[in-house]
């Protein structure tokens, strides 16, 4: 399978999980105005706001030459709790608040995601949901992890994979998902995007993806993986 990616994003994050898929992937930053999406419904804002990433290099490429198996791959990712959208922190003291009012609760992450073929224009949307219990964690752990910068740039103001600050009590979903691309809902949206018959869906190679998600469990990465064994 000839794919190619291009990574609407340039978080960290999803470099790195884009990487367990296997293909080659080169990054182009959307310049939009995420703002601009105001559904209040956290699930479709953000597969609305992956759209606008996607359609933005969508134009960007136009009048280019690009192989047919070209795949634009956008993401969005936001924490919902108690009817609010919490995305990035805008300073050190708003992180805090959030990671004040996440801390022993229980919240979701929703990543929307969009394939779209710039080539002939198919596209496919989907989104991952995670439900999230937090530790009870003290206001010296938060200015501890706070002072390393790290919430600034981060939904919710917290990395579920930070070493130290280690804030998840229990996760109900994807990790990769929580960590800003659900690798293993993605690749089953590739199966039915790609139209792959039954002997391409058990290529994917799925160590890496199982290593990726620590110890917690991913009901999709169980469905994949008991899928191979059939």
């Amino acid at each position: 399978m000839n794919l190619e990616f291009i990574l609407a994003s340039q978080s960290p994050r999803r470099r790195e999980l884009i990487q367990l898929l296997g293909f080659p992937f080169r990054v182009m930053v959307a310049d939009v105005d995420e703002d601009s999406v105001t559904d209040p419904n956290p699930a479709v804002n953000v597969v609305q706001t992956a759209r606008l990433k996607s359609t933005r290099i969508a134009e960007q490429l136009v009048g280019t030459s690009l192989p047919a198996q070209t795949l634009i791959l956008a993401a969005d990712t936001t924490v919902a709790y108690a009817g609010e959208m919490l995305n990035k922190p805008a300073d050190e003291a708003a992180a805090r608040i959030m990671l004040q009012r996440l801390g022993n609760r229980e919240h979701e992450v929703h990543t929307g995601f969009v394939l779209l073929n710039p080539v002939n224009g198919r596209e496919y949307q989907g989104v991952s949901t995670a439900v999230v219990t937090m530790r009870p964690y003290s206001n010296e752990e938060i200015d501890a992890y706070i002072a390393t910068g790290d919430p600034l740039d981060k939904a919710g103001a917290y990395a579920i994979q930070h070493p130290v600050f280690q804030p998840v009590a229990h996760l109900a979903g994807c990790y990769c998902n929580v960590m800003g691309l659900p690798v293993c809902d993605l690749i089953v949206a590739l199966e039915q995007f790609l139209d792959l018959n039954e002997a391409s869906q058990t290529r994917w190679d799925l160590t890496a993806v199982q290593k990726a998600h620590l110890h917690y469990p991913c009901p999709t990465l169980s469905h994949l993986q008991t899928r191979r064994l059939v």
